[in-house]
């Protein structure tokens, strides 16, 4: 019953998609660009380098074009406001859901070290494979396949097959 309970607390899964869908095509008509996140992450870390040390933003090949565009700066990027959404959004979804609460994530057979490094990791891994990829993998997905690019289905093949793949390896830490 306790299950049940629970499974009343959380949004079905086909009206999600539903309103992604819609979140896209109004992503596509007010700003010409699809939704991800890599893009406003670059934006916060570009604007703060600079903001730290300007010759040192200026002189770096990776940031020298962002700091001599004023619109990179993050106040007058759209992608900036999407990831406070996305933040604020997580926050009243898993206060309404009765999970708001400050803790680590994990399987009891892990310590909270190990899934910090794993976290951690995980997100050096997303940083640099999205400067390399050009952008995030809901960036390629979503975007893709909402114009209906082939690039955007082979990645929805890769990303999905690649995880049920390499979770095979990992499996033995989360059950």
């Amino acid at each position: 019953m306790e299950t049940l309970e629970r499974s009343k607390r959380y949004m079905n899964p086909y009206l999600a998609g539903l309103i992604i869908g819609i979140a896209m095509i109004a992503a596509y008509y007010f700003s010409a660009e699809g939704l991800g996140s890599s893009g406003g992450f670059k934006t916060v870390v570009v604007a703060t380098t600079n903001a730290i040390n300007h010759d040192y933003a200026k002189k770096t090949k990776f940031f020298e074009s962002y700091v001599s565009e004023p619109e990179s700066r993050p106040i007058k990027t759209w992608l900036v406001f999407e990831l406070i959404g996305v933040m604020v959004g997580a926050i009243i979804s898993a206060s309404i859901a009765g999970r708001l609460k400050i803790g680590i994530g994990k399987s009891p057979k892990i310590t909270n070290k190990t899934r910090l490094i794993a976290a951690l990791s995980g997100g050096i891994l997303w940083g640099v494979g999205t400067q390399l990829g050009r952008g995030c993998t809901s960036g390629l997905i979503m975007s893709g396949m909402a114009v209906n690019s082939l690039s955007g289905y082979i990645g929805l093949a890769a990303v999905f097959g690649g995880g049920y793949a390499i979770a095979y390896f990992f499996r033995k830490l989360w059950i």
